[in-house]
């Protein structure tokens, strides 16, 4: 992870500099990119995972499929699927930002997360799960109505808000119900 870097931004998600991952999640954490992968199957089930219980920053709580961090220049996109590649064994398709400008700040046990977090959606089906089990501690499928249901629960900050962006948001639900990528505005 410490050859891990993170790209650090200001309030207009203007790049003002980078830092290595494991030194950049503290009680003071600055302002990063970071990003959300919301994957689902031919169901319209969304992927969860429950991060392993070694991470840093919330430990054992369920979550959307996947998140991380774009590296010096790297997409969003091609950040969502290299790490979806390294903590789900998998590689998703009809990946697109559905919600561009998604941020959030929030803390726990003592570790702050501070993080323009631009929120990718994308298709899995048919691929069998390999997580990694350094990041991963379990996986489910549910129901995306279902999910909605149970939020807050036991689900990251991240996860919860950005499932409610997810809901209201026109041009996602047009997705999920025609399973196809949205034509660009």
């Amino acid at each position: 992870m410490s050859s891990e870097w993170v790209v650090l931004v200001d309030d207009e998600n203007r790049e003002i500099g980078v830092a290595r991952k494991d030194g950049v999640h503290h009680a003071t954490t600055p302002l990063h990119r970071a990003f959300s992968l919301f994957l689902f199957d031919a169901d319209r089930r969304t992927l969860l995972q429950r991060r392993a219980t070694g991470k840093r920053t919330f430990p054992g709580v369920w979550s959307n499929a996947c998140c991380g961090h774009p590296a010096p220049g790297e997409t969003v996109v091609e950040a969502a699927l290299r790490r979806c590649k390294e903590e789900l064994g998998v590689e998703p398709a009809e990946l697109w930002i559905a919600i561009p400008d998604y941020r959030y700040r929030a803390e726990a046990g003592g570790v702050v997360e501070n993080e323009i977090c631009p929120v990718v959606v994308g298709r899995l089906d048919g691929e069998t799960l390999r997580p990694d089990g350094l990041e991963v501690a379990a996986t489910r499928w549910i129901d995306w109505h279902e999910l909605l249901a149970e939020l807050p629960g036991d689900y990251s900050p991240w996860c919860v808000g950005e499932a409610s962006r997810l809901a209201a948001d026109p041009r996602f639900r047009a997705w999920l119900v025609t399973a196809r990528t949205p034509a660009a505005t």
